[in-house]
């Protein structure tokens, strides 16, 4: 739970405390970048490469790299579960086994890596940018946001009324903003449907409109009354394997606090973040140059501080683990120093000469079984020898 919470701050800090400072050096150092440059996301290479040179663009191509190989595999993951799990685990063999379902997860990540590879190459044939695409975004899947957390905490919530709230939302942001682009631009295009008063217009559209109708189709048409204390019955884990859950993570009234620990600090964040934040922004009207140093310096100290959470909080939580691992490489690289220098001190065994007597055939048949040698008895003289 902490860990979630602390990566969405942490994450806020691109968009906040990326764009400001990259944003404002580029409008500070007057780099010629057009708007549409602008829109494809190419602020940051433009001022990194500008400050730092050709080092300035590799660490931008690192963090690039890093950020979509994250963003790309948290995707791909979560479509190849959804459809090995609910789809094919559900309806087509519910007998499978973790090795066919790990299969089927292969299967659909590389298909998906494919589908999401040519379908950014369409977007950026039709002329397409990222903010266009990331405004878009809304528009298409803000209609689900208000009906999946319903169904998640409220208890009678009603999962037709999900489905039905969902794909109604997602109608009427389309219509909303198709139509709001006829109305500010007089003509509907890409330029007039990308305008943020346009995207504000579909985004907010599509997040209302679908919480409405699944709060009125919820409590008035389909009222349910789910007992969340069933969930654990109905989800079937592949071959009960339970590798990674300790005690803790299987005791319920742990869980309970850290749910209580997670609803409260949320509602609080997304309340200073949606509510709290806008409305103090709106009396300021045109930034004064006081109140415009102070949110760029509230920029600067949030993105400072993720980087601190993200570096160090790993390496304190994981202190234990680090010294162990540490101890045994220092223990096996001492061991073996140690084993090299007595094989170097040992003295080597003598060779043997030809003149060093053969053991005798008893004595050397005990040797190999590891039984003691006896004693060969003289002979007991005649009484003609020994007179």
């Amino acid at each position: 739970a902490k860990g979630y919470l602390l990566g969405g701050i942490c994450w806020f800090a691109i968009p906040f405390s990326l764009a400001t400072s990259l944003g404002l050096a580029s409008t500070a150092l007057m780099l010629p970048i057009s708007s549409s440059e602008a829109g494809n996301g190419l602020v940051p290479p433009a001022v990194a490469d500008h400050l730092l040179g050709e080092a300035g663009s590799a660490l931008i191509l690192i963090m690039l790299f890093m950020a979509i190989v994250s963003t790309g595999s948290a995707e791909s993951i979560a479509v190849s579960s959804l459809v090995a799990y609910d789809i094919y685990r559900e309806y087509i063999n519910p007998e499978a086994t973790g090795a066919k379902i790990l299969w089927i997860s292969r299967v659909v990540i590389v298909m998906f890596g494919i589908f999401m590879g040519l379908f950014s190459i369409a977007l950026n044939a039709m002329g397409l940018n990222l903010g266009w695409v990331y405004l878009f975004m809304g528009v298409v899947i803000g209609s689900a946001v208000i009906p999946l957390w319903n169904m998640m905490t409220w208890s009678k919530a009603s999962g037709t009324g999900a489905v039905i709230a969902a794909w109604s939302g997602l109608v009427l942001a389309l219509i909303g903003w198709l139509v709001g682009a006829k109305i500010q631009g007089e003509s509907v295009t890409v330029a007039t449907l990308g305008t943020n008063e346009v995207m504000l217009s579909g985004n907010l559209i599509a997040i209302f409109s679908s919480g409405i109708i699944h709060y009125i189709y919820s409590k008035f048409i389909d009222p349910q009354d789910y007992d969340f204390s069933t969930l654990n019955e109905n989800i079937h884990l592949v071959e009960q394997d339970l590798s990674g859950l300790g005690d803790e993570q299987q005791d319920k009234k742990v869980l309970k606090r850290a749910k209580r620990w997670i609803i409260r600090r949320g509602y609080l964040l997304t309340f200073v973040l949606i509510i709290v934040w806008p409305i103090l922004s709106i009396p300021a009207g045109v930034f004064t140059k006081p109140y415009f140093a102070f949110w760029v310096l509230v920029s600067i100290a949030w993105g400072f501080g993720a980087a601190i959470t993200i570096s160090i909080l790993p390496l304190f939580e994981s202190q234990d683990e680090i010294g162990k691992v540490c101890s045994g490489m220092l223990n096996y690289i001492l061991r073996k120093k140690v084993e090299e220098t007595y094989a170097e001190e040992e003295p080597a065994a003598p060779a043997k000469t030809l003149e060093e007597e053969e053991p005798a055939p008893q004595a050397a048949k005990a040797l190999e079984e590891d039984e003691p040698v006896k004693e060969v008895e003289p002979a007991t003289p005649s009484g003609d020898e020994a007179a």
